[in-house]
């Protein structure tokens, strides 16, 4: 029983960090998007209200696992984390992060594409489309199933993928802040990262709203690699188009409504 609580406990704890790290991230790009671009979220208030709601029952999904396989790894040694440098060459240390990401971003694309099935879209990820135009606050409003298929990711890969404590923590940021960003109608990072050679592999808002634009193509997190590889990239979107058309849909009421027409699109079988 008490070893129960204490798993109970540290879920709970887990819950509450990731809420926590939810309502951080998204407030600080909200309020930039204000201070940068005044009135692109106006009349979008029901709508991120929804998603601060379904982001917040998400939370709960990604701190129960993650709870759990922390008392773990600190009580039974469970998992590959490691706290000591020694452990493994200082060099591997940028290449844990590297495996991480990759290995991560290959989950994301494929139960992402599958995502856009008909019936798993239907049944759970047209939640997550629903948010029209997104914000950054929609950088977890997924329905509980596809939540659990997030959710699961990064702790079953600590058990496959020696990582130490503070690259973890990198790892963890880097999600949380590219799963923001690539939400928020806006490109924050330089040309250079999503433009040119570099913008040629990584995935920044302006390839990420592509995808929320036509929905079947641009499945990827980090990288454009399975996209490219799969035939599925489709290029970088137009912000300067589509926040035009989001404040005329503001000004019209339609906003975050979406249409039939809309879900059948997002719900075709993916290319």
């Amino acid at each position: 029983m008490t070893v129960l609580l204490a798993i109970i406990a540290s879920a709970v704890v887990m819950t509450v960090i990731v809420g926590v790290r939810y309502l951080a991230a998204s407030g600080a790009f909200a309020l930039a998007t204000r201070a940068k671009h005044p009135g692109l979220y106006a009349g979008l208030d029901p709508q991120i209200r929804r998603e601060i709601a379904w982001s917040l029952a998400s939370a709960a999904i990604y701190g129960i696992p993650a709870g759990v396989v922390a008392w773990g790894w600190q009580n039974r040694g469970w998992t590959r984390i490691y706290t000591d440098t020694d452990a493994w060459p200082l060099w591997y240390l940028p290449v844990s992060v590297l495996l991480f990401l990759l290995a991560h971003d290959t989950w994301f694309y494929w139960t992402h594409r599958w995502m856009h099935r008909p019936g798993p879209f239907k049944l759970a990820h047209a939640i997550h489309h629903a948010s029209r135009p997104p914000t950054a606050w929609a950088a977890m409003a997924f329905h509980p199933i596809e939540a659990l298929t997030g959710a699961v990711a990064i702790p079953l890969l600590v058990f496959v993928i020696p990582i130490h404590v503070t690259m973890l923590g990198l790892v963890l940021t880097v999600m949380t802040v590219m799963g923001v960003t690539n939400h928020m109608g806006w490109e924050v990072f330089p040309r250079f990262m999503w433009k040119g050679p570099m913008g040629a592999w990584l995935i920044t808002a302006s390839h990420h709203q592509r995808h929320h634009e036509r929905y079947g193509c641009n499945y990827g997190l980090y990288f454009r690699f399975w996209d490219r590889l799969c035939g599925t990239d489709g290029g970088i979107g137009d912000f300067a188009r589509d926040q035009t058309r989001g404040r005329s849909r503001a000004r019209s009421g339609d906003v975050g409504s979406g249409s039939a027409a809309d879900d059948r699109r997002g719900a075709r079988r993916p290319a």
